[in-house]
């Protein structure tokens, strides 16, 4: 099956209080948001107070912990990626990166060739959650390692380059990675909620992207400037939330759309509301 690299890189600027950033500036890097697996399309969002504070539920913390593990197992998974795998890679995005090469992203591209092989690896396994994003973290890392590297002026060969050989080197390290941090999530969770709960606490608030617990530490800013940097940008706020099985959502939406200098088209007040999104729109 053809590899799709073809990815959007258009930003908007959104400027609010409670954010407390005058500016978004280029980040090429997901590092602040510590190397957790972001899709993507992802709907990322700031919750704040006890609509916050009940989203620190286990099954938000899955992707933060797997980002955590993953950092743990690294030394012990370090394989090489395959003369095959990145051929075969390369020859496909080339053919993506130059349709345009100026809106080609190393980031989304190789999470999105990397990623497609989850489902696969983790088909068998007593627990695909935890498999899942593990696989996902892998990939996020190691393309993170490659991409965050490489400036985005070079032409299609070295982006390719970097994309397809931190795809196929975390797709090497996938079982590893999958066996190595399948005992240290009930642990992990158990350390992590209380610090979501403490984020959630603070006037700035804590992070989700679809869903899942963003461990940001104090880089709240950074990591927002770098999904903004991969992502178009939505906002809107909501009253509350609620968790079901491994997916938590949000209720009660009062909608607003950034037009293209970064203002919100309506007259929504910000101001003492719990929650702000930023969603990459899909044309």
């Amino acid at each position: 099956m053809r590899r799709t690299f073809s990815v959007l890189l258009h930003t908007m600027a959104l400027a609010t209080p409670l954010l407390l950033a005058a500016e978004v500036r280029a980040a090429s890097t997901l590092a602040p948001c510590g190397e957790i697996f972001v899709q993507g399309g992802a709907e990322c969002e700031i919750y704040v107070g006890p609509v916050c504070e009940g989203m620190c539920k286990p099954v938000s913390l899955t992707a933060a912990c797997a980002a955590e593990l993953r950092a743990e197992c690294a030394g012990e998974c370090d394989a090489e990626a395959s003369v095959e795998c990145v051929g075969s890679c390369e020859a496909d995005c080339r053919a993506d990166c130059e349709v345009d090469p100026g809106e080609f992203n190393c980031q989304l591209a190789c999470q999105a060739d990397c990623s497609a092989n989850c489902d696969g690896h983790c088909s068998a396994s007593t627990n695909m959650a935890e498999c899942k994003a593990s696989c996902e973290a892998t990939c996020s890392a190691d393309c993170d390692g490659q991409c965050k590297v490489t400036p985005p002026e070079v032409d299609c060969e070295a982006k390719c380059q970097a994309a397809c050989t931190g795809s196929c080197d975390a797709q090497a390290d996938i079982d590893c990675q999958v066996d190595c941090q399948a005992g240290g999530y009930a642990n992990c969770r158990a350390d992590l909620e209380g610090g979501c709960k403490v984020h959630c606490q603070r006037p700035e608030g804590a992070l989700f992207c679809d869903g899942q617990f963003v461990d940001v530490g104090d880089q709240l800013d950074a990591c927002v400037d770098a999904l903004k940097a991969l992502l178009e940008v939505e906002v809107y706020a909501e009253g509350s939330a609620s968790c079901q099985g491994n997916t938590c959502q949000a209720e009660g939406e009062i909608g607003c759309q950034c037009d293209a200098g970064g203002s919100p088209a309506g007259g929504l007040a910000l101001m003492g509301l719990g929650l702000l999104a930023w969603r990459r729109r899909r044309s």
